[in-house]
Parts: structure tokens; C-alpha cells; sequence
């Protein structure tokens, strides 16, 4: 497998965190390079409308947004490569090693903004309507369904924490979990029961979403799990909150993960992880917020940590060295 040792940071993952983080470095003329992984763009590149992001008063598509970010972070020389999957990282040795599908890549620095993906259903309908009508975040996508009956899917902390928001905006939200009691906290469960806009249906699971992308969401198909009986719904539209799966397989057993495995910071402020040389940013590190500017602004931070961590190790005084001598410098 070919070795690549022509780029001294790598940047793993392309969402808001990633393209953030390479375009400050590419501005401090550290000329990162970007693997963006199967999804470029992250999430939002399956989201339609995105109205919260500071700078678009009008709104912008999700895959516009993410389009305009790579294209910044290039016009100052970032690198993206695009197709190439992470299989395994070494970063128990310096310079550390990345592995992809195709390549194995040295870097002197790596800056981890590999997101979390939303657990989802496995429906095919689901899968064809994400974006139009299927939804995975209701801070970004609960206005567009003001006045419209709504379902949320899962019975924990998040699904009572969507439900609730939901109802700032939808006449009626009907939570559906496949159990008889749910899991989440007994205050996030009073909050949503005692809300006169929330219903709740047990013992079911969604087995089809119905509609068009012209049209959006119209209706769903549940299927109650003590019967085996399906009726069909009116809905408008469908958030699923059964939780997130932080992409970190990758680096467990040599970064420090959570319970959770999302990447523990160890310092408060900083994106250093316990492996000098090493930082994460975005949704890796954050299961709260979860949004595209929180995102973003954790890649500065990583980017302005990456290019203090370089100066201070002199470690940008080795770049140009003929190898070998890089032992003399310091």
C-alpha cells in the first residue's frame, strides 16, 4: 500500500467541525489535508433547509452550506480527498499513521472531526424521505413544521427532550416507542406527559413512512408489537431521537473514550485529546448541542490548538528538513 508522507496535518472528517479547522490552517499556510470520508459534508449533506446558521438570512441547503465551507478552505490551499474511508489510525508512534482503504498517510498532527451518526430505523422509506419530512434533529428542522402533526420516535431522554421542543411548533406530537415504559429520566417523562400537545402510543414501531418528496410526509404505518396489527397514521412528519453513534471505532483502545465513545477532552479549555499531537472536535466530542455552528466553532478552536501545539514542539522547523535530521533541531 502506498505511504504518503507529504502532509503534516490531517484532518479526519469534512462536516462544519473539519472544513472549519482546515480553513484556519490553511490561512496560517499549514496546508491540512481533509479526508473526507464516504459522506462528504457530514449531516448535512441529508439535511434540505437550513435556516439557524449565522450569515444566511434566507436560509441555505444543507449540501450548499457544506459546498461553500470545502470551497473557502481550499481557495487557501486546503487538500480534501474524498472517497477514502479511515480504517485504523496509529498514534502510539510520531509521526502518527492514518490507514485508509487505499493509503497509508504519516502526519505530525491529526485533528479528529469524524461526527456521530444518527442511530436511524432501517426503513427504506425512511431513508428515501430523509430531509423531506424524516428528520433526525429538532433544534434544526422543528419550524418547518409549524401547525403540522408530528411523531417522534424513542423513549429516552432525547425523545422526551425533541417531543418537547416539537411542541413549540407543531399542533400535536405523538411519541412512539416499542416498549411498554420508557427510559428516559422521571422529570424529562412528567415534563411530556403533562404537556397537553404530547400523546403517546407503546408497544409500537414505525414500519413504513408514507409520502413523496414533492409532497413530504403524509402518514406512517405502525405496527403494535403485542397484536402484530399495522394502521396507517396521518402524520407530517417523522424525527427519530433513539440516539447517536459517535464515529470513533477507529481510536478506541488508544484515545480516551467515554461510556458513550465519544472522545474524552481531558482539558476544559481544549480540543487536546490524551495524545499529544492529537484533538477532536465537533459532534465526536459533543452529545449536547449537536448544531452546525457549535460544530464549526470547536474546529477553530482545534485548528488555533493544532498550529500552538506545532510552534511550541518547533515541530514546523522539521518540515523542510532532509530526513534524518530532524533529530538536530532542538
Amino acid at each position: 500500500m502506498e505511504r504518503v508522507t507529504d502532509h503534516k496535518i490531517i484532518i479526519i472528517g469534512s462536516g462544519p467541525a473539519g472544513c472549519t479547522a482546515a480553513l484556519y490552517l490553511s490561512r496560517a499556510n499549514l496546508i491540512p489535508l481533509v479526508l473526507e470520508g464516504l459522506q462528504p459534508g457530514g449531516q448535512l449533506t441529508i439535511t434540505t433547509d437550513v435556516e439557524n446558521y449565522p450569515g444566511f438570512p434566507e436560509g441555505i441547503l444543507g449540501p450548499k452550506l457544506m459546498e461553500l465551507m470545502r470551497k473557502q478552505a481550499e481557495r487557501f490551499g486546503a487538500l480534501f480527498h474524498s472517497l477514502e474511508t479511515v480504517e485504523s489510525v496509529d498514534l502510539t508512534k510520531h509521526p502518527f499513521e492514518v490507514r485508509t482503504d487505499q493509503k497509508i498517510y504519516e502526519a505530525w498532527s491529526v485533528i479528529i472531526a469524524s461526527g456521530a451518526s444518527a442511530m436511524q430505523l432501517g426503513l427504506p422509506s425512511e431513508k428515501e424521505l430523509q430531509g423531506f419530512g424524516v428528520s433526525y434533529c429538532a433544534t434544526c428542522d422543528g419550524f418547518f413544521f409549524r401547525g403540522k402533526e408530528i411523531v417522534v420516535v424513542g423513549g429516552g431522554d432525547s425523545a422526551m427532550e425533541e417531543a418537547t421542543f416539537l411542541t413549540k411548533f407543531a399542533s400535536k406530537v405523538t411519541i412512539v416507542h416499542r416498549r411498554e415504559e420508557m427510559r428516559a429520566s422521571k422529570i424529562m417523562q412528567e415534563r411530556a406527559v403533562s404537556n397537553p400537545k404530547i400523546a403517546f402510543i407503546f408497544n409500537s414501531t414505525v414500519e413504513e413512512v408514507i409520502g413523496t418528496k414533492e409532497g413530504g410526509v403524509t402518514s406512517l404505518k405502525l405496527r403494535n408489537l403485542k397484536t402484530n396489527a399495522v394502521t396507517e397514521m396521518a402524520a407530517q412528519g417523522l424525527f427519530v431521537a433513539i440516539g447517536h453513534t459517535p464515529n470513533t471505532q477507529a481510536y478506541a483502545g488508544q484515545l480516551d473514550l467515554d461510556e458513550r465513545g465519544y472522545i474524552r477532552l481531558p482539558h476544559r479549555n481544549s480540543t487536546a485529546t490524551n495524545i499529544q499531537g492529537v484533538f477532536a472536535c465537533g459532534d465526536v466530542v459533543d452529545h449536547i448541542y449537536r448544531q452546525a455552528i457549535t460544530a464549526a466553532g470547536s474546529g477553530c478552536q482545534a485548528a488555533l490548538d493544532c498550529e500552538k501545539w506545532l510552534t511550541h514542539e518547533r515541530i514546523t522547523e522539521r518540515w523542510d528538513l532532509p530526513k534524518g535530521e530532524e533529530e538536530r533541531v532542538g
